[in-house]
């Protein structure tokens, strides 16, 4: 299956708790970090609502 790359580029400080929590789900706590996660649909939906956040890449 084909994976995707997730950098968190932008800070969480001001965001609401569910944008939080969505980062956290996947494993981004701090800026720069980076995590790889399989393509389908339920983590498209998460990328979806942090996208103003992060820099998805595929692998």
């Amino acid at each position: 299956m084909e994976q995707i790359k997730i950098t968190l580029t932008g800070s969480l400080i001001g965001s609401t708790p569910k944008q939080k929590a969505v980062a956290k789900s996947l494993g981004i706590n701090r800026i720069g970090d980076v995590t790889v996660q399989k393509n389908d649909a339920s983590v498209l939906g998460k990328v979806k609502i942090i996208a103003h956040l992060v820099k998805v890449e595929n692998v």
